[in-house]
């Protein structure tokens, strides 16, 4: 008996039936299945949320491991050094000797030290005896060539009339009117040194030249008074307004400007202070002292301040660009130069080379490379570069650190 071992063959699905067959039936759950399903899902919950939690938790942190924090600081405006008290010397506005131009003997003098005078008045007069006698001689001589010069000019026009007739000779005649011209001029001589010496008589009332105070006298009547010897009879002041002379150290020097104000200090005047202001400066430094003199003036209506005191003078500071001043702990010594860091508006920093003034200590002063919105990292790491992100870290952060 013969086995058949060939696979049953199936029929093929028939696509009539197949479109005509009823759907499948959905599996019901029951109670107990829901139950299960829903426990599933709990715990499906419960074991992947906390590690999703977890990890982004742990790439937040890493990103913030990464991120480097800063402190920063803004420049902020140069502590200017003119409001220390720098000594002065105060200084007559005009001051000068009155001299006698007249020899003679003083005869009078109407002001004392301390008086105030104004321009133009007697301050003293002298008795020129020998100056009187030369000018009277000098009158008659004026007189005399007068005299003169008229008698020429008579014979001159004389001649000319006779030389018309032959009378005279032409040399004759131009010998006088040669004559006529000499006598001409001498009298022009005669009324110059006429002119001259009542000049000098005049000066035998010594007048006040300018409006000011009596600040010295020597002279006394009956002193004999020789012009030109050098001796001052009075010195005269103006001590309204007063010069003030500051001698500006250099490192202030730059900080001094003509029409800056400034307040004059006398230690007599306790609690008080009187405006100045800075008039004119040298322009050059003093190679010996390194200072530059300045020139201030200060009005005094009632002369309550002294020619030729010691004073103080504060100068205000009204710099119209101060400088910027950084805090040393700011700068990074590199072999570019002397550098900051700063953080821009994207949180990027970028290293700049500065240029620094003075040094004050514990800050410093920057005259360029920073502006005064600039924010400068404070304590920058020795590796900052340019590029590199960070962030701003809040006083709380910085104090944890």
């Amino acid at each position: 008996m013969s086995m058949n071992t060939n696979p049953p063959v199936t029929p093929a699905p028939d696509p009539v039936a197949a479109k005509n067959a009823p759907p499948p039936r959905p599996i019901k759950l029951g109670p107990i299945g829901i139950v299960a399903v829903i426990l599933i899902v709990i715990g499906l919950a419960v074991g992947l949320v906390p590690r999703m939690v977890s990890r982004r938790a742990l790439a937040r942190e890493t990103v913030e491991n990464s991120t480097q924090y800063v402190s920063v600081i803004s420049p902020s405006p140069g502590k200017s050094e003119l409001g220390v008290p720098l000594p002065a010397e105060v200084q007559a506005y005009v001051e000068a000797p009155i001299f006698a131009r007249a020899s003679g003997y003083l005869k009078s003098w109407d002001v004392d030290i301390g008086q105030h005078v104004t321009a133009g008045q007697l301050l003293a007069e002298i008795d020129t005896p020998e100056l009187d006698q030369q000018l009277a001689q000098a009158k008659a001589e004026v007189s005399q060539a007068d005299a003169n010069l008229a008698l020429a000019k008579s014979t001159s026009e004389r001649w000319v009339e006779l030389l018309k007739t032959a009378s005279v000779s032409e040399q004759e005649t131009a010998e006088k009117q040669a004559d006529y011209q000499l006598k001409k001029a001498n009298l022009e001589a005669a009324n110059a040194n006429l002119h001259r010496l009542q000049d000098l008589k005049s000066f035998s009332r010594v007048t006040a030249p300018f409006a000011g105070t009596i600040t010295a006298r020597d002279t006394d009547v009956g002193q004999l008074i020789t012009a030109g010897n050098g001796h001052a009879l009075f010195r005269l002041a103006q001590t309204d307004p007063l010069r003030v002379y500051v001698h500006v150290p250099q490192t202030l020097s730059r900080e001094v400007e003509v029409g800056q104000k400034a307040r004059l200090i006398i230690n007599e005047l306790p609690g008080r202070t009187f405006e100045a202001k800075v008039v004119r400066t040298a322009g050059a430094m003093d190679p010996s002292s390194r200072t530059l003199l300045a020139e201030l003036q200060v009005e005094n209506p009632k002369n309550e301040i002294l020619a030729g005191s010691y004073a103080q003078v504060r100068f205000d500071d009204t710099l119209g660009n101060p400088s910027l001043t950084l805090p040393a702990n700011t700068l990074l010594f590199r072999s570019e130069g002397m550098q900051v860091g700063v953080v821009d508006a994207n949180n990027k920093v970028e290293v700049r080379t500065i240029k620094i003034g003075r040094d004050f200590g514990s800050d410093v002063e920057v005259l360029s490379g920073v502006e005064a919105g600039d924010r400068v990292i404070v304590n920058p790491p020795d590796g900052l570069a340019s590029g590199t992100t960070v962030r701003i870290a809040e006083p709380t952060d910085v104090a944890e650190k």
